[in-house]
Order: C-alpha cells, then structure tokens, then sequence
C-alpha cells in the first residue's frame, strides 16, 4: 500500500467510528421522540406528571372521564401534548399511567384489556377514601395493596409497575430537579421491561428512580400504611436517593 494512503488509515477509521457514534445517537433520540406516554386521568397526580414529563421533552397522550379537561391541560402543556378518548389513548401509547381513583382504574382495565397487552401500564393509586369526618382513610384490609389487585387484574402481555404515587400531591408537583438534588420516586415490580420504562420515565419527570422491590412490596409505597410513601412512614419527609436506598 502506498506510504501516503496507510498513513491516511488511522483517521479514516477513527472518522468512521465517529460516524457510527453519532448515527446511534441519532438513532437512539429518534425511538425516543416517538414513544408516547398516556395519561389517563387529570386531577393531581395526572397533571403533575403530565407537566414534567413534557418539560423533560417527553411527548404525552391526555385522556379523562370529562375530555375538556384533558383538551384544556393538553393546550397549556404545548406541542408535546395532545387529548384524546381513553381508548384512542391507549392505543397511541406504549406505556399507560393509570392516574384515577381504584375502582375507576378496575373499570377502565376491564373495558381495556386486549389494549393494554403490551403496554407498560404504570399504577400510581393509592387506596384511600373519605373517612366522614373531613379526612382520608385506606379502603382495603391489612396485608392487602392497590397494586396486587391491579396486578391480577391485568391480562397475559401487559408490564405492570406501581410508581408516581409515593409523594403527597404538593410535593409531586414542585419537588422535580430540586436544586438540593433530587428527590427520590420508589417503584415495585416483577417486570423488567416496566422497570426500564418507568426509570427513564421518573428521570424525564426529574426525580431519581429507586426500586423497592416487587409487586408484594407495593403495599409499603402506598398510603395509608406504607413506609415509603411520602405521607406514611416518612412523615413527610423527601429522600434523596442514597437515603431512599438505606430505607429498604
């Protein structure tokens, strides 16, 4: 080989890997742009996460039991948003967040089920209800979670994972990329595909993700009993994540 072409080897190679780098991540930006988060649900925790992960550049689908409320979100939230009916949704979407009360989220999983095999559907319920006297109290007996009945639920195909749903309304919606570090958001699941989804999804939302185990440990994630939950054993307390990680 001529000395000035071998001489020339080394860059050729090292722009060509070059080029290969930067293919994957334009290939890797492309997948993501084209995932779709829907929303079902609109109140608290619906928007709250709505709102941050379309500030984390996350494209979402809004879908409520009264639509002009997810058209209205929807119009605020810009480009990145969009409304449509719970089914239209559903089926727009890879993954699903279930943010309504647990009885709604049961009817809505029997009207859907052939739609969500597939689907990472994401629970952030917490099983509460008014108590008669002004304030909440949990609506299913000791030893028993909002998730391991979503969880039985759910049809064959679906990756299912309970999170969005261990900080008070309040903290939810203001505590995203906190200037002291982030706050942590636990999960609980079986399911690796739902574990990958939901902690590039609590990182979009600027929270850190921290795993507390599987479905049979939801139950500390929830209130009214749960240890993890922000407003349970935490006594309203924010963890970072070497702290969330030391409370397991």
């Amino acid at each position: 080989m001529p000395t000035h072409l071998a001489d020339k080897q080394p860059m050729v190679g090292n722009l060509r890997r070059a080029y290969d780098q930067n293919r994957a991540i334009l290939d890797n930006h492309d997948l993501e742009v084209d995932v779709t988060t829907a929303i079902i649900g609109t109140g608290n925790i619906g928007s709250s996460v709505a709102r941050h992960l379309v500030q984390g550049g996350e494209p979402v689908v809004l879908a409520a039991r009264d639509q002009s409320h997810a058209e209205s979100l929807a119009a605020e939230l810009g480009a990145l948003a969009s409304s449509a009916s719970v089914g239209d949704a559903v089926s727009q979407a890879e993954t699903v967040v279930m943010a309504v009360w647990l009885d709604t989220e049961k009817e809505l999983i029997s009207q859907l089920s052939d739609a969500l095999v597939g689907k990472v559907v994401i629970d952030p319920t917490n099983p509460i209800g008014p108590d008669g006297h002004g304030g909440y109290t949990t609506t299913l007996p000791e030893g028993q979670s909002a998730a391991s009945i979503v969880a039985d639920l759910l049809p064959d195909g679906a990756h299912f994972v309970k999170a969005f749903g261990t900080l008070g309304a309040d903290a939810l919606g203001s505590a995203a990329n906190r200037p002291s570090g982030r706050a942590v958001l636990f999960y609980a699941t079986d399911d690796d595909a739902a574990a990958e989804t939901v902690e590039r999804l609590i990182r979009v939302a600027g929270f850190d993700p921290v795993k507390a185990g599987g479905i049979e440990a939801a139950g500390r994630l929830e209130l009214m009993r749960g240890d993890l939950h922000q407003n349970g054993g935490l006594g309203g307390r924010l963890l970072n994540a070497d702290e969330a990680r030391a409370s397991l």
